[in-house]
């Protein structure tokens, strides 16, 4: 997996890991995936971390974190693409703005200015609109 790809999964662990232990709860596993929009219940998230292969203590780390995004179908996959987009598609416009850029990137704990959002949309802005449409998403985040 790519180097990027493990920080964007390691700021969304590290932001529902709540007790820091460095592994998450069934309840923890459960806010994170209801977070990009796959509402899990307590006991799917509990077979979730037993399928993944948990330890003893029936925790999920973070390398078993990453198979369990990873995991599943190509229409899953694009289901959760679209589902993420929307998440960072927060003004209405069909486009990720450095403003909703902005304000998801805090949800997850990283603060950035609307300038640090401009040039991370400059990056995969195709048209150079100065947004992201979804097709610029999907390869941003293919990256």
């Amino acid at each position: 997996m790519e180097n990027k790809n493990w920080q964007q999964y390691q700021r969304v662990f590290d932001c529902f890991d709540e007790n820091k232990d460095g592994k998450l709860s069934p309840a923890e596993l459960q806010r994170c995936m209801a977070s990009i929009g796959d509402d899990l219940s307590l006991e799917e998230a509990q077979e979730a971390i037993l399928r993944m292969g948990s330890g003893p203590d029936g925790l999920l780390g973070f390398e078993e974190f990453v198979r369990l995004l990873e995991d599943g179908s190509d229409e899953d996959k694009a289901r959760d693409l679209k589902e993420a987009f929307s998440m960072y598609e927060m003004d209405g416009c069909g486009c990720i703005t450095p403003k909703s850029l902005k304000r998801m990137l805090s949800r997850l704990g990283e603060s950035r200015t609307i300038d640090d959002c401009k040039n991370m949309i400059a990056h995969y802005d195709l048209n150079g609109d100065g947004l992201l449409n979804f097709d610029e998403f999907k390869v941003m985040m293919s990256c």
